[in-house]
């Protein structure tokens, strides 16, 4: 099925000012509807990220010649759209059309139901709404979803690799690792506030990694909290996610959230250990 390909003016897409963290108040999540009843999934099998097939199929993007790269931005929302899962890419005025990234999506069993091109004094926006090719529904597996994430980065990296260095998987799929280390300790925050009378929202933010997103939502449900929906937003270094989150169809009473809080805390400023030194 073909994909028509909307290139408008930009609605509601602004640049940030300086210091704001998030794209939209807590508040605007509020009467959003629920993924489903059942808490999602961790049970699917390693997903493969299909990789770029070559820069010769780029549509009609090509790199910018400007001195100052722009911070890539990626963007999984499953609140705004009931049906499909909403990804939104930002590369300054850097970006194609993405076909290609398309195609790589396909391989995982998704279809690009539609897309949008916007223009603002940021760039250019691409907006994609995805579904499952198998059940025509949003996207619920985290790993799924992290498979997304990282096939999209993945090829924006081989289509644009002055991204490499802006983004924190440029050490993982990219020609050059990120210029700037983030301290893990400053760059780790987490926020829970309640969200109308039968969830709660979770915010974090944190230093981005490949298999962030899985290990956020094993980490939450293994404190038999239960994931409703959400927004994941992979931006420069840094990873963003809001979750609404609740307890036997209730909002996190104070205990539970602090227990939830100390637990992601401890999962995000761990320091990593290799194998060797044991």
């Amino acid at each position: 099925m073909a994909v028509t390909v909307a290139l408008r003016p930009c609605s509601g897409v602004s640049p940030a000012a300086s210091g704001t963290t998030y794209r939209r108040p807590a508040a605007a999540f509020v009467g959003w509807q629920a993924l489903a009843p059942a808490r999602l999934r961790l049970s699917s099998p390693a997903v493969r990220v299909p990789r770029a097939a070559s820069s010769a199929a780029v549509e009609d993007g090509s790199s910018s010649t400007t001195d100052t790269v722009p911070t890539p931005k990626v963007i999984i929302d499953q609140d705004s759209d009931p049906d499909a899962t909403i990804v939104e890419i930002t590369l300054g005025d850097r970006l194609g059309d993405l076909l290609d990234t398309m195609n790589a999506l396909k391989n995982l069993g998704l279809n690009v139901v539609k897309a949008s091109v916007c223009l603002d004094s940021t760039g250019k926006h691409i907006k994609l709404a995805i579904t499952k090719l198998s059940t025509g529904r949003k996207i619920a597996d985290p790993e799924l979803l992290e498979a997304v994430r990282l096939t999209i980065i993945n090829n924006m990296i081989q289509y644009h690799p002055e991204a490499s260095s802006q983004l924190a998987l440029g050490a993982t799929f990219g020609p050059e690792p990120p210029t700037e280390q983030v301290d893990v300790d400053i760059a780790t925050h987490i926020d829970i506030y309640d969200d109308g009378p039968d969830r709660s929202l979770l915010v974090v933010e944190a230093a981005d990694r490949p298999g962030l997103l899985v290990d956020l939502v094993k980490i939450i449900d293994d404190i038999n909290i239960t994931v409703q929906s959400g927004e994941f937003d992979t931006e420069g270094l840094l990873a963003k996610a809001k979750f609404h989150v609740s307890y036997r169809g209730k909002p996190l009473i104070k205990a539970l959230q602090q227990v939830l809080a100390n637990s992601l805390r401890y999962f995000l400023r761990r320091p990593t250990t290799e194998e060797a030194s044991f």
